[in-house]
């Protein structure tokens, strides 16, 4: 969920032009997800999101390690398409009002695996737990934008968490523990 970030950062720098130095690239909200499913008491899988979040990469196409990612979003912006739910994720069972409610994600590490593909290793921080986290990122197209006219990356990103190890265990083992997180990126050379 938290990893798309990282991927865009992993990709932007395998698809871009050799540049001397990192450049800005700003995630588009308007084109950006993060959707995470969990096994709910083995009935179905439930389905929620963020959207609408921002971040910033700065790359560097000649050294993509030396690269970087960090985006971050209140807790509060998950759309679970049920208002009941979304008020009880933002109580002490889940995201505790008591504590920070910010999710975040920076990277620490970058790692090519192949000519679109990287491991995204960063810190994931969620109801004021951080773990480090390794995103399979994939660059799924990188180029001049037809309508804006500058650049732009898509990307791809997976990652499974244990909901637990953020302090989000509630009701576990009867509502799955594993967090299954989709991302989808579009990020923009910044101006």
């Amino acid at each position: 969920m938290f990893r798309t970030a990282a991927a865009v950062s992993a990709f932007a720098l395998l698809a871009a032009p050799a540049f001397a130095e990192a450049e800005k690239y700003t995630i588009d909200p308007s084109h950006s997800q993060i959707v995470f499913t969990y096994n709910h008491l083995g009935y179905s899988t439930t389905t929620s999101m963020f959207s609408g979040f921002e971040g910033e990469i700065m790359f560097d196409q000649a050294n993509p390690e030396a690269s970087s990612v960090s985006v971050s979003f209140p807790a509060n912006s998950m759309i679970t398409g049920w208002d009941a739910r979304t008020q009880h994720f933002m109580t002490a069972d889940f995201f505790d009002p008591a504590k920070d409610q910010t999710v975040s994600f920076k990277s620490t590490a970058i790692k090519v695996t192949g000519d679109k593909e990287a491991d995204i290793t960063g810190d994931l921080t969620i109801n004021g737990v951080t773990k480090s986290v390794v995103i399979d990122a994939e660059l799924n197209q990188a180029g001049e934008h037809p309508m804006e006219k500058k650049m732009w990356a898509g990307f791809s990103g997976e990652i499974t968490i244990l909901r637990s190890d953020f302090g989000l265990g509630a009701f576990t083992p009867f509502i799955g523990d594993e967090i299954n997180i989709d991302i989808e990126i579009e990020a923009a050379k910044a101006e």
